[in-house]
């Protein structure tokens, strides 16, 4: 399959997806730069991942009127994200995640989390889980998702993830953490594809056992990937591993699997859990190389999603074919770096006792 088709889409199919929304502040390696503000979190991601794609977007999540919010919404409008489920009841402190990157005398670069504001050290808002009847709500709403994303556990994601897959939507479960036990193994019943990071979750493959996803997937970092499926015309019991994509322009990682994720949503779940069940083994894997070439596009760019700022449409298309196809990815920005260029700017946390802003 070329990558041609690989973006076709049939329609304009429906993600809805819930997790961590929140508001990415990344400090760029180059100190002269001023910090971006982008919509992120892992769910805010490949929904507005999916969207540039072509998709119709619904984040479910807990958005209000604050500050940082505004930079969120602003940023989700831009890429066509639907936000008609993004401010459900109750509302609450928008989460904030501050980044920077960091590069070495080696060349080689870092990328830090810090979830605390960089100018008077308050904590910043973390996530907070949607209430059950608010995914009550959207589960009796006329609009019927192709699939159904969520990366926390909660019982209004479990509430969706169940009615999803009753309508035969695609539901893909990306954990970052176990947690409640009990929780996770009823949000794995659901899934129709899980995906996780092997690094920072290596036995939750035997929390599958019962329950176990069509499609399983784990992330090896510089490693590739491998994955192993259960559809009911052909079994992968063995792992296979996919090498991760060679690449000399990588700027930042944060974010790759993000797009991995949306690459995998994109050539599989535009039919709901139909087109999962019956995908071939040469369709899987396409879709496999694919959300790999994905990846490796997007590292070359800092933030989880730089790229989409810089560079336009043809051309991310055409860098893609190029990783597909194994040649080395050459990118040529045609757009001014996007964001909010500020010298100084008020902390964000709403637990911040500091009065006047202060320089970054």
């Amino acid at each position: 399959m070329t990558a041609t088709d690989l973006f076709r889409l049939t329609g304009r199919p429906i993600v809805i997806g819930t997790g961590l929304l929140a508001l990415d502040i990344v400090f760029s390696a180059d100190d002269a730069m001023a910090p971006q503000f982008y919509a992120g979190g892992t769910c805010g991601n490949v929904l507005v991942i999916l969207s540039y794609l072509g998709w119709k977007s619904y984040p479910v999540a807990r958005l209000n009127e604050d500050a940082a919010s505004g930079y969120v919404v602003k940023d989700l409008k831009r890429w066509a994200v639907q936000l008609d489920w993004a401010m459900t009841k109750p509302s609450c402190n928008t989460p904030i995640v501050v980044q920077r990157i960091k590069r070495n005398t080696d060349g080689k670069v870092s990328h830090h989390f810090k979830w605390t504001c960089p100018t008077c050290g308050a904590w910043l808002p973390g996530y907070a889980a949607i209430h059950a009847r608010a995914a009550q709500a959207i589960i009796e709403a006329p609009k019927k998702p192709n699939v159904f994303f969520f990366d926390r556990v909660s019982r209004g994601a479990i509430t969706l993830a169940k009615a999803s897959a009753e309508n035969g939507a695609l539901v893909v479960f990306e954990p970052s953490s176990v947690g409640d036990t009990r929780l996770f193994q009823e949000a794995i019943s659901y899934a129709s594809v899980l995906k996780y990071s092997y690094e920072r979750m290596p036995n939750v493959h035997g929390l599958c056992n019962t329950n176990r996803p069509l499609l399983e997937v784990q992330t090896l970092g510089p490693d590739g990937v491998r994955y192993r499926y259960h559809l009911p015309n052909q079994e992968l019991k063995e792992w296979i591993t996919i090498p991760a994509p060679h690449s000399s322009a990588i700027r930042d990682t944060a974010g790759a699997g993000d797009w991995f994720t949306a690459g995998i949503i994109q050539c599989l779940g535009q039919n709901g859990c139909d087109g999962l069940h019956s995908a071939t083994r040469e369709q899987i894997l396409d879709a496999l190389r694919f959300a790999q070439a994905l990846s490796v596009w997007s590292c070359a760019f800092e933030g989880a999603r730089g790229g989409m700022y810089l560079v336009d449409k043809k051309s991310f298309r055409a860098n893609v074919r190029e990783a597909l196809s194994g040649r080395e990815v050459v990118i040529v920005t045609s757009q001014r770096r996007q964001g909010r260029a500020l010298h100084s700017w008020k902390c964000l946390s709403p637990y911040c006792g500091a009065k006047r802003a202060k320089d970054v």
